[in-house]
């Protein structure tokens, strides 16, 4: 009966918030042109992104309303569901703020880094000591493949504050191409919905459900050719609600598998730095990663198949070593 009520749940998670994408996109979207919430396109990018210039972007408020409706309409009324909610909505609003002094102020480089990292930190740091502080998570993390958990101890927060700042990076790092960002987090997502059901948890199935259906909603306005990007406010806002999840189920270190594009993303763009720093010379044609191929000659609809192709299997070897 308890895996029958959840698989309701699941579905109508899922639905509602893939319903609300549906349906707020259309009159987002035009709203945010009015506004000329246009992305600016790097210069020094593939040719082929030229044109996606104007495009509008911080289209990650749809998603996120969707996961906030339904979280609020669906997910028990526990201290769980308010730090995903903070977690969510906290991230997505440093993301906006970049996004904002961007493009309405007109600042190419957006939030500066140091009071980006501050604010990061400072949240980071609310969720680290929430988790710390409570029953249900305490400072044990599971390990992959080994089965067993590990006692951190002392080191827990500084631990989860870097798995938090890592995760939100990484994800904004992998929004680089039209539905990547978006497939990628639904593959994950999906991870999540399969670990709550195994976890018999309720909150965090409604939550990674109506992340699903947020990804899956938005990805009709996301994908190649893409109508709406979704800024630094939707992939601040997923890297938020993934790690939140992770830190619940005391899988942080399931992170490296199952987001394993995220990390590949994010290592290549430190490579590169690193490698021209040091010795003048790039490792990459550019970063993130998925820039590499296309200059390569891929498609960027190639590059968003193959990623989520290899997300789907980083996937079930995460489930596998559960």
């Amino acid at each position: 009966m308890v895996v029958q009520w959840l698989l309701v749940k699941l579905l109508f998670s899922t639905f509602l918030s893939f319903l609300i994408c549906i349906i707020i996109g259309p009159v987002i979207i035009p709203i945010l042109r009015v506004l000329k919430f246009g992305q600016s396109v790097r210069t020094d990018g593939p040719e082929t992104h030229l044109k996606k210039s104007g495009t509008p972007t911080m289209g990650g408020i749809i998603f996120i309303l969707s996961i906030v409706i339904t979280g609020i309409l669906f997910a028990p009324k526990r201290s769980d569901t308010f730090i995903i909610l903070l977690s969510l909505v906290g991230f997505g609003f440093i993301g906006f703020l970049d996004d904002f002094i961007k493009i309405i102020l007109k600042r190419s480089l957006g939030l500066r880094a140091t009071y980006k990292i501050i604010l990061q930190f400072i949240l980071a740091t609310i969720i680290a000591i929430y988790a710390l502080n409570s029953m249900a998570i305490g400072t044990k993390i599971y390990i992959p493949f080994i089965k067993e958990f590990m006692d951190l101890g002392v080191f827990y927060i500084p631990f989860i504050i870097f798995v938090i700042i890592g995760t939100v990076n990484t994800v904004n790092l992998t929004d680089g191409l039209d539905g990547l960002a978006t497939s990628v987090s639904l593959v994950v997502g999906v991870f999540f919905v399969i670990v709550s059901i195994f976890f018999k948890d309720p909150v965090l199935l409604v939550f990674s459900s109506a992340m699903v259906g947020g990804c899956l909603g938005f990805l009709k306005f996301n994908r190649y050719p893409a109508q709406v990007f979704m800024g630094d406010t939707g992939s601040f806002a997923l890297g938020g609600i993934i790690v939140i999840m992770s830190i619940i189920t005391r899988l942080p270190l399931i992170l490296p598998i199952v987001g394993g594009i995220f990390v590949v993303e994010g290592l290549s763009v430190i490579l590169q730095v690193a490698s021209f720093r040091l010795t003048g010379k790039r490792i990459f044609k550019m970063s993130p990663l998925h820039h590499h191929f296309e200059l390569l000659g891929w498609h960027e609809t190639k590059v968003v198949k193959v990623f989520t192709l290899v997300a789907i299997v980083l996937g079930i070897i995460a489930l596998l070593s559960l």
